[in-house]
């Protein structure tokens, strides 16, 4: 079983550390799950509402985290190049 955790654990770091769209998916389906859970405890708005509004939001985030993790990567490459 520690063998079969272990190369589960290594193929998903594989995954996350290569790749900014990876990294954005991840991030929106986590904050799209959490925006509704607290729209629907917060607001008393019905899930069906909740859901809209969780969906569009992180979605929208999700695009910003994806360009701005492809700028600090371009950036981190330049500086790294100057030293």
């Amino acid at each position: 079983m520690t063998e079969f955790r272990s190369g589960i654990y290594n193929l998903l770091k594989n995954i996350v550390s290569h790749s900014s769209i990876t990294l954005a998916i991840i991030y929106t389906l986590g904050h799209i799950v959490i925006a509704m859970t607290c729209n629907y405890l917060i607001t008393g708005a019905s899930l069906d509402l909740a859901a809209v509004d969780a969906i569009v939001e992180p979605c929208i985030n999700g695009v910003w985290f994806y360009i701005l993790h492809k700028a600090y990567e371009n950036f981190r490459k330049k500086i790294s190049k100057n030293f």
